[in-house]
């Protein structure tokens, strides 16, 4: 080999270096943003299954089990297999069930397995919103707004289905589209949105959530093992609760009814409405649901209240032109923005 082959081969391969190297970043646009986020808390819970509690019996005897009360027979019928399998089984099973959620939250951060991923986890929350959920108390009769329902993890699955990929060629959406519109379009989204808002107005009309020390009841509940301030909190809502049930729930169907009328909106007016939904989800997280009680014991996640933060981003109302498809290149011109997708 002559010398000048050498320098060619050696020349070539710094120059194919220099420009992987001297590729710029790409900044997410704000689909990939929330793909992100949602990745984030598929992470949480998979590391919140690996609490030692859970590699025990009594996940299936102490958390799965109480769920299938009830329950129509056949629902009830699959939760407590489940349960009695679980402990059985519960280093094996839960071993899966971290491992299930790792993969999802890989799979989405991963942009070329992004699909797959979120596949995977429509289907996974499916089944856990059978089996760990109840379906979240919505045919039992138990579904609560202020403690998650209709269920955190039915919320993962529609999130996946809003957030799905788009064509990076796509035309920019209009203004006031909005991200969650772009995979299913503008009038299925919506309709998801008035769906679940308007279906958490329902749960709190229930006869178990306007009773008038119901709701005062569950949030006291919660205060034993968290820390001082938040319990604290939770026994000073609950003391100004009492008494007041019929009232608090006919005021948060409305509030919720509201929020979910809201998106059929102009733009002017969503924005707001979405704060709103914002500020909501997060009294529901703090309040209702002490953080999903991650402070206070063995959890499987954060519950509802931080999905539906991200659902409000994903509704918020676009500029016309905007955001890029792949978002700002930093440092990078029409051929970053290339490679970036």
């Amino acid at each position: 080999m002559t010398a000048s082959t050498v320098a060619g081969i050696t020349g070539g391969w710094s120059r194919r270096r220099v420009a992987r190297t001297s590729d710029p970043w790409c900044l997410p646009d704000i689909r990939r943003t929330l793909q992100l986020c949602l990745a984030s808390l598929w992470l949480f819970d998979g590391v919140l299954q690996l609490q030692p509690f859970m590699f025990t019996a009594a996940f299936g005897s102490e958390m799965i089990a109480p769920v299938a009360h009830g329950n129509p027979g056949v629902i009830a019928a699959g939760i407590a297999f489940s349960a009695r399998e679980i402990a059985r089984h519960p280093t094996l099973a839960d071993g899966v069930f971290a491992g299930i959620q790792l993969v999802i939250a890989i799979g989405i951060a991963w942009r070329r397995s992004v699909k797959v991923a979120l596949g995977l986890s429509v289907v996974w929350s499916l089944g856990v919103w059978w089996i760990g959920e109840g379906l979240g108390g919505v045919v039992a009769g138990t579904a609560n707004p202020l403690t998650g329902a209709p269920g955190a993890v039915i919320l993962y699955a529609l999130l996946a289905v809003l957030l799905w990929p788009s064509d990076p060629d796509a035309e920019a959406p209009p203004s006031g589209d909005f991200v969650a519109s772009r995979p299913i379009g503008a009038i299925p989204a919506r309709l998801c949105w008035v769906v679940l808002w308007g279906s958490l107005g329902w749960f709190a009309l229930q006869s178990p959530n306007r009773g008038s020390d119901d709701l005062g009841n569950k949030i006291s509940a919660m205060a034993p093992g968290e820390p001082h301030w938040l319990s604290s909190l939770d026994l000073a809502v609950a003391r100004d609760l009492a008494g007041r049930g019929l009232e608090v729930s006919i005021v948060m169907a409305v509030l919720f009814g509201v929020i979910g009328a809201g998106v059929l909106a102009p733009a002017r007016v969503l924005r707001l409405v979405l704060v709103l939904a914002g500020a909501v989800a997060m009294v529901v997280w703090v309040v209702g649901e002490g953080f999903g009680g991650v402070f206070s014991g063995p959890s499987t996640d954060p519950n509802s209240g931080p999905l539906l933060i991200l659902l409000t981003v994903a509704y918020w109302p676009l500029v016309a032109g905007g955001p890029a498809p792949v978002g700002a290149v930093v440092g990078g011109g029409a051929n970053s923005a290339a490679s970036g997708r």
